[in-house]
């Protein structure tokens, strides 16, 4: 991520990251605007609790491919500690761009800080990007493995065995866990997730394990970056890592239950796994085995994947600012578009795909435009 600036894209990129990153934001956008909420398929759906969906899948995989990116971009100017403080000045600099915009997409919808919701997607990306920056910067593979696995542990037994201040026991639910209890003491019930009240998904515990995620990925970037060893090797030893770790992670879930919510540490192991035989197959077939077909609109996505992620809400926040008759009734663009080319043509779950499915291609047209145009909007 570089500074909010448009400029000729100079590095050659890794195809294979751009194609699953770009994969990985078109599946959230996806996810995040079904044309009617009454109405998705089961796998579109995060879990109501413990177990994982694909769509829970879809922000590990992004935060997993900001460690590898990390990797990718500073790793050349690690060895010149020098530049560190450069280096970590310009991190922090884009966390807060990031939350600021993040802010002026509440703004967008909202208009007002009543509700304001503190925490979310893009301030856990702000947020985890900064630190696992540092962390890069200040440590070596062998110390970030240890933090990566200190992390894990530890956040299992903060869960688990740290008594809950008014409530009693640990305990993993919902409105009664640690992290619940942390989220509205600090951000209060008014600032968090509205969809709950109780907790909030990328809350302030939650968070220290999404760090993990990161660190998972940047530890496969520096894989991917060896010199010393084949593409074969390399794939090998990568498909190894994706198994051994979905192999712990469904363990560990048989006494800390894979929770999106929660990012427990068997959904940090699960995921990241998944996301590193995602990474690894793409690595092998684009970039290695040279398979390009039919890859580009998903490398235009990866290309500029925040600024699709921004994109896909404040059209949307845009649309919401026009009103139209329908059915004796004002509504918004959106959903006057969706009730008057969706809904009546086909069956109210296919409806609510379909519109989903229009609305991820038309982003596309835009990001396809900037991509053959060599143009990368950095955050």
């Amino acid at each position: 991520m570089e500074p909010a600036i448009m400029q000729p894209e100079k590095k050659q990129r890794l195809l294979s990251l751009d194609f699953f990153r770009g994969l990985t934001v078109a599946g959230m956008i996806l996810v995040n605007n079904p044309g009617d909420w009454g109405h998705i398929y089961p796998p579109l759906e995060h879990s109501k609790w413990n177990g994982c969906t694909p769509t829970d899948l879809v922000f590990p995989f992004f935060l997993f491919m900001v460690g590898v990116s990390i990797t990718l971009a500073i790793g050349p100017r690690k060895p010149d500690k020098t530049l560190h403080a450069k280096l970590i000045l310009t991190a922090l600099k884009r966390a807060i761009i990031i939350y600021l915009i993040f802010t002026a997409l509440h703004l967008l919808f909202v208009h007002n800080f009543d509700n304001f919701r503190i925490l979310g997607v893009l301030p856990r990306i702000a947020i985890v990007f900064f630190i696992t920056v540092v962390i890069f910067l200040k440590t070596n593979f062998k110390q970030q493995l240890w933090i990566f696995w200190l992390i894990l542990i530890g956040y299992y037994l903060l869960m688990n065995f740290v008594p809950v201040p008014g409530v009693g026991p640990s305990n993993l639910e919902p409105a009664t866990s640690l992290a619940a209890w942390l989220d509205n003491l600090i951000l209060t019930p008014k600032h968090i997730w509205s969809g709950s009240k109780t907790y909030d998904p990328e809350g302030l515990l939650s968070t220290i394990p999404s760090i993990a995620t990161c660190l998972f990925g940047i530890m496969v970037g520096d894989w991917l970056r060896r010199k010393d060893r084949t593409e074969p090797v390399k794939a090998t030893w990568l498909f190894t890592i994706a198994t051994l770790a979905i192999t712990a992670g469904l363990l560990w879930d048989q006494f800390f239950p894979i929770n999106k919510a929660l990012w427990t540490s068997s959904f940090v192991l699960y995921a990241g796994g998944l996301a590193t035989a995602g990474l690894t197959l793409s690595f092998w077939l684009i970039d290695v085995q040279q398979r390009k077909k039919y890859i580009k609109p998903f490398i235009a996505y990866g290309s500029n994947a925040i600024t699709a992620y921004i994109a896909a809400d404040a059209v949307l926040a845009v649309l919401d600012w026009f009103h139209l008759h329908l059915n004796g009734k004002k509504v918004g663009l959106q959903q006057f578009l969706y009730q008057t080319f969706f809904a009546p043509y086909f069956s109210p779950v296919n409806a609510s795909l379909a519109g989903a499915l229009t609305y991820v291609i038309i982003l596309s047209i835009p990001m396809m435009i900037l991509y053959k145009k060599k143009i990368f909007i950095k955050v």
